[in-house]
């Protein structure tokens, strides 16, 4: 089978990620400078023409000095518009995005103009930082903005960037204290997405056309073989999260995910939902115990459903480094394959490294034990892996990763094991992703993945080799 058809549709994904960039925005190359004050902070008008650039750009920072948001604004979007390739547009766009945040906290702000001053803000930092992501300063200001959105995920997110820089202590102790009010506020958060899904082998199938038993070889039939295929994938989800006390929240969520191919073999839908209690132990960690409950579609027939609870820890150690940790157990239980009930327990650990502003490191590592009714199918699983993530000009992210994972069955595998033993499978799996957020649709922007993956086994017509890409358009809210 020839991989042609699957390289070309990732090839196509990676063209047509790489031409957003292109899309009109507001240019900025240079890190925000010291301007100049002036002395006359009374004007009324926006800058004459007779000022130049600078002169501008030194009134426009003595209104925002002076609380004069508004006014400054009308000054600053005027230049930003006059001067698209002005060497000084970074200060340009810094100083509109610091005077849309301040004028929307003003007293009387319409939540219509609120709103406005907010998206531009936002615009305005971003399109530094496509051009420049190292800029700490700027990222502090666009975690302000979306704190004041009311978008805390992101805010976490850029805040956490923050604090991997060379900050001084007080905005270090400004910064976590924005994390705290962020966890305390918490209510609802959303996510949503779509993506395209070529794969070489749907369902992870082997490619060996011929089985061994007691010593006779038999040939597969060719509906058994590795199917290659294009795929769309759906998901969604949601969380309210009630308070309970100063330091004590009730989560209650739900998510669903739908995917598709030709061969609608491969259909499969999954939904689940999670109940409990979120309690933040202080500052730095928090602790949910959740029950929940799956089920799982195969086609659109029910294939199994489980019910069962989760436990989530999560601390800060220091500015750099966060520590995350999950223990879950389910009860399993299937329409038809009821040899295959039973419980399912994991265990898991992850560190975040926030090395720079800029560049990011995942390791994870965690343990699986499922014992279901049949003894041969039980089995054990450790895995490890690691992951980076750099964030680049032009509103790139490239990611990579890899993982290893061990799995160890019982015996009675016959005539896939020919000595009728154990079953051992070894998973190797390398990541690559290229995500562009500053370019966004309706909310989602893209992200272009390939994953490779194989399996090596002592049991024949189990192991199996796939390489797949995802081109995805992904939303938190």
């Amino acid at each position: 089978m020839t991989l042609t058809p699957l390289c070309r549709a990732l090839a196509v994904c990676v063209c047509l990620l790489l031409a957003l960039p292109a899309l009109p925005a507001w240019g900025a190359t240079e890190e925000p400078a010291t301007v100049q004050t002036q002395a006359d902070t009374a004007a009324e008008e926006p800058a004459p023409s007779s000022l130049s650039v600078g002169e501008a750009l030194g009134l426009a920072r003595a209104l925002v000095d002076s609380g004069r948001f508004e006014d400054a604004l009308t000054i600053l979007y005027a230049l930003v518009e006059q001067y698209p390739d002005h060497p000084r547009r970074t200060d340009m766009l810094f100083l509109l995005g610091l005077a849309a945040t301040q004028a929307s906290l003003a007293p009387g702000v319409s939540e219509e103009r609120r709103e406005i001053l907010l998206d531009l803000a936002v615009a305005a930092f971003r399109d530094i930082l496509n051009r420049d992501p190292s800029l700490v300063r700027v990222r502090l200001e666009l975690a302000r903005a979306f704190f004041h959105q009311g978008e805390d995920d992101l805010a976490r997110e850029h805040f956490e960037w923050v604090l991997a820089g060379d900050v001084p202590p007080p905005v270090v102790a400004n910064v976590r204290n924005f994390l705290t009010l962020i966890r305390a506020r918490r209510r609802w958060s959303y996510n949503a997405g779509l993506a395209l899904l070529p794969d070489s082998n749907l369902g992870g199938t082997s490619g060996e056309r011929i089985i061994y038993i007691y010593g006779l070889p038999f040939v597969r039939d060719e509906d058994d073989l590795v199917t290659s295929g294009l795929g769309l994938s759906v998901w969604g989800g949601a969380e309210y999260q009630v308070p309970l006390g100063p330091q004590t929240r009730l989560r209650a969520g739900a998510n669903a995910s739908r995917r598709e191919y030709s061969q609608s073999r491969f259909d499969e839908t999954y939904a689940s939902v999670h109940l409990g209690p979120r309690v933040l132990l202080d500052r730095d960690t928090e602790a949910s115990v959740l029950a929940t409950a799956s089920q799982r579609w195969a086609g659109t027939v029910k294939d199994h459903h489980a019910l069962g609870t989760r436990l989530e820890v999560r601390h800060r150690f220091n500015p750099h480094l966060t520590l995350s940790g999950g223990a879950s157990w389910q009860g399993r239980r299937y329409r038809t394959q009821t040899s295959l009930d039973g419980p399912v327990a994991d265990l898991s650990l992850g560190a975040a490294w926030i090395i720079t502003p800029t560049l990011r490191l995942d390791l994870t590592t965690g343990y699986g034990r499922e014992r279901p009714a049949s003894t041969r199918a039980r089995n054990a699983s450790k895995r490890i892996g690691a992951g980076v993530s750099v964030i680049l000009p032009e509103g790139f992210t490239l990611g990579g990763g890899a993982e290893y994972r061990r799995t160890d069955y019982g015996s009675g595998w016959f005539p896939h094991v020919p000595d009728n033993g154990a079953r051992v499978d070894r998973t190797r799996s390398l990541r690559a992703s290229l995500h562009n957020r500053g370019i966004t649709v309706l909310g989602f922007s893209p992200e272009v993945s390939l994953v490779y993956e194989k399996r090596d086994t002592n049991a024949q017509l189990h192991d199996f080799e796939r390489t797949r890409g995802e081109l995805r358009f992904v939303r938190q809210f």
